[in-house]
Order: C-alpha cells, then structure tokens, then sequence
C-alpha cells in the first residue's frame, strides 16, 4: 500500500479545511523537503493577501511541514488538495515513486521532491505547486518595498487577511518580506492607519 506525504507550507498548516477529513496524523513540523519560499503570489482567494509560493527568484530556503494522505493513489491525492486549494490540478505538484510519474512547476522542485521522497518513508508527495503572480497582478516588479506597498494598498478584510496569512506562516518561514514586517510598526500596530 502507498504512502503518499501532503507537503505544506502555509495556510494549510493551520486551517485544512475539506482536507481535514483526507489526511491523519499531526503536521510533523520542518520535516519536509527545503524550498525556496517568499510571499510573492497575490492570492485572489485571500483577498488579494500576499501568500507563500515555492520562488527560484526571490525566495529564501526554508524547512515545510508533512501530513499523512488517508488515500494510497496519487491522482486521488492531487484531487483533494487541488478542491482545498480551490485550484486546478495542474497547480498541485506530485511525485510517484510507485509509477515514476511526477509533475512540478520546475525541474529544480522536481528533483528536490524526488530527492526527499526516495529519502523517506514514503511513496510520493504532493504539494501546491502554483507559480509567483505578483508582477502580473500588481503590474509591479517584485521586490520588499514593492511588497509592502501592496500591503499598504490593502484595506479592510484584506488588510485583515494578509496579516493573519503572515503572522500564522510556520514560525521556520523566514523571508525577507516577513523579517521587513516584523520591524514594521505599521504592519502590527496600526491597524486604521
């Protein structure tokens, strides 16, 4: 029987929503593969909150978290998080050491996955596999200060939701955006402005 890990890194972490019922366990906390993370997605089902996305160009590494699959086929797998994820399935990634079969965004997540799943427990994993928005969104080249004024731009429910998307991320997640916010007075104490 197939194991199959569901490799998360941020909102998933703390609100599994549907998923719920289709994973066991406990999240094991930074026991997944290293990836390249920033908030570099613009995040339409968030509000237009800036949200974690695996980023070649801006991201730091950092450590994701891992959850059982109940299921032991991995079309299944990437259906299920594809409906929590509110997306189509060609933005879930995947690998299968059972059939060989993989999909991923890139080559470098490709190998990174493999990587970790032959050096696990498991017989595949899957993972939200989406690609940075932020230029195409913002019409803005990203960098920190870009970022922050489309933070700033945020009001009301959305304001609300890029906070509490920020502030629950993994403690391990540490990107530049977020260690900029974490010194910014604006971000935590004024929420009015």
């Amino acid at each position: 029987m197939s194991r199959i890990a569901v490799i998360g890194f941020g909102s998933l972490i703390w609100d599994l929503d549907d998923l719920a019922p289709k994973v066991s366990g406990a999240w094991r906390m930074y026991e997944g593969p290293v990836l390249p993370l920033e908030f570099s997605l613009v995040s339409r089902k968030r509000h237009y909150a800036l949200a974690l996305v695996i980023d070649y160009l801006d991201g730091t590494p950092c450590p994701t978290c891992v959850i059982d699959s109940t299921r032991t086929d991995i079309s299944a797998t990437v259906v299920d998080l594809a409906n929590r994820e509110l997306t189509e399935t060609t933005n879930i990634g995947f690998v299968d050491c059972v059939t060989g079969e993989s999909h991923a965004c890139t080559e470098e997540t490709r190998s990174t996955l493999w990587g970790w799943v032959e050096n696990s427990d498991y017989d595949g994993a899957v993972w939200t596999d989406g690609e940075r928005n932020f230029e195409a969104l913002t019409g803005n080249s990203f960098n920190l200060q870009a970022a922050q004024d489309h933070l700033w731009s945020l009001q009301g429910a959305s304001l609300e939701e890029a906070r509490r998307y920020i502030q629950n991320a993994p403690a391990r997640i540490a990107t530049p955006l977020r260690q900029v916010l974490v010194d910014s007075s604006w971000w935590h104490h004024d929420p009015d402005r």
